[in-house]
């Protein structure tokens, strides 16, 4: 048959690797991960359930704010400005206070987001063709929703302001908005991107650490040493099985991302898969180096926890870097995981290739290859 002598050729270069110590290492850490219960759940229900969490939690839109009002001029036209506040649903009317102190307590005692004074001579100003002034109360101890809650109220106080003005002379200046790759603005698209990256760093971090932490533990480190197998052979043996796996919960983020979300693929599937391979390789090298500076499995979560949370505040994957302080902005370029989130993003939404991505992706093997070399170091020094 045409397929027997490729078949034989491949089989004759199989052989060789499949009878050699390498293949046994690798064989029994895959034995060992399978059958550890504690390392499937990790790699399993952790980055489902954060990934559906923070795909659902995390939403910059407000919506429902409670608005209290205050109108002492009472005319068609001030309900008119309060129905105009409310018709979008992003504010709710929940109160008349009687008087602007009863508003300002509700608004100090967290009963009423933002509160509404609008004056007695309201309808006078306005057929007078007056400025008519208006005061809102707004709570600021949520800086993000205030500021959130001011732009809408601005915006649709002009917009009112524009009903009310003459409709048969245009404006001098229009402009036509065209959102390109979300024309939906659909949160999640930003936010889920960002949390595939923060949970592969945080699972290929601690399986990977734990994994190679365990072997001191149990003792097995030991007897590994007096195998015929060098060193390298040892550390290979745990990489591999960790990256197969690594690649998997890839596979099972970028499926939640596509079925639950609905994220876009724009780009290059296997350029996709290549890069993330390359970001698996920086988890992984950080959890033996974290598994060689510590003596305990507990010892390696805290360090790991501590390694991963400024990585996940200073690489975009919640907020944009662009609002952090020119310091963090430098100190940024040095996060893999911030460089692994713009390759996420550009695929994904852009569907850019490398010849775009190409710094990031520099970037990210040249981390990667740090880690990984001082790792590998630490390990064989301490087997040593």
């Amino acid at each position: 048959m045409t397929w027997n002598p490729p078949l034989k050729r491949l089989l004759s270069w199989l052989n060789p690797f499949l009878d050699s110590r390498l293949w046994a290492l690798i064989r029994k850490e895959l034995n060992q991960i399978l059958r550890s219960k504690q390392l499937l759940v990790l790699l399993t229900i952790p980055p489902t359930v954060q990934l559906l969490l923070y795909g659902f939690a995390l939403n910059p839109e407000v919506h429902h704010l409670k608005l209290g009002v205050v109108d002492y001029a009472n005319v068609p036209a001030s309900r008119e400005l309060v129905s105009a506040l409310t018709e979008n649903r992003i504010f709710e009317v929940a109160d008349y206070p009687s008087s602007e102190t009863d508003l300002a307590t509700q608004v100090k005692e967290g009963l009423l987001t933002a509160g509404l004074i609008i004056p007695p001579d309201f309808r006078q100003k306005l057929a007078s063709g007056k400025t008519a002034e208006i005061q809102f109360l707004i709570d600021g101890v949520d800086a993000n929703t205030a500021g959130i809650a001011s732009g809408y109220l601005s915006q649709m106080v002009r917009q009112y302001g524009r009903r009310l003005s003459d409709p048969v002379v245009p404006p001098p200046v229009t402009a036509q908005v065209v959102f390109l790759y979300n024309p939906g603005l659909t949160s999640s698209w930003f936010f889920v991107p960002g949390v595939m990256g923060l949970v592969l760093t945080i699972i290929g971090t601690l399986v990977s650490a734990v994994t190679v932490v365990r072997e001191k533990d149990t003792g097995t480190l030991e007897q590994l040493l007096m195998t015929p197998a060098a060193a390298w052979e040892i550390l290979l043996a745990k990489i591999v099985p960790l990256f197969v796996l690594l690649m998997g919960d890839v596979l099972l983020a970028l499926t939640l991302g596509r079925l639950v979300f609905g994220l876009p693929f724009r780009g290059n599937f296997l350029l996709f898969m290549a890069l993330s391979g390359l970001y698996v390789f920086v988890g992984i090298g950080i959890g033996i180096m974290l598994a060689t500076i510590s003596r305990s499995q507990q010892q390696v979560v805290l360090t790991a926890f501590f390694i991963n949370l400024p990585l996940v505040q200073t690489s975009g994957a919640i907020a944009p870097i662009e609002t952090m302080p020119v310091f963090f902005q430098i100190l940024s370029l040095a996060n893999p995981l911030r460089h692994y989130i713009a390759i996420v993003r550009g695929i994904l939404l852009k569907g850019v290739g490398l010849g775009v991505l190409w710094p990031h992706a520099l970037a990210l093997g040249a981390i990667a290859l740090a880690l990984m070399t001082v790792s590998i170091h630490q390990f064989r020094r301490q087997i040593s």
